[in-house]
């Protein structure tokens, strides 16, 4: 099972994340703020948006939404982690 390691801001909801695998990818954040529903909408506000965190091998954030890693595997740009 795919999880992630490590999570990185890289500014305007750029997100760098490394996977399990070895693998790194970039996770476009903006790709939520098209989406509606009320654990999305505060992702808006770019400050709330860098508060992400890794739980349980999941991209999460304090207000309880979870993004799966399966997910954002299949989502990012993969690259092999030098």
């Amino acid at each position: 099972m795919i999880r992630i390691t490590q999570a990185r801001y890289l500014g305007d909801y750029q997100v760098e994340l490394s996977f399990s695998d070895g693998m790194t990818g970039i996770f476009d954040g903006k790709s939520l703020l098209k989406r509606s529903g009320p654990l999305l909408k505060p992702l808006n506000d770019e400050l709330f948006f860098q508060r992400f965190f890794v739980d349980s091998g999941a991209l999460s954030w304090p207000h309880g939404l979870e993004l799966s890693p399966a997910k954002l595997y299949q989502s990012c740009k993969l690259h092999k982690a030098a």
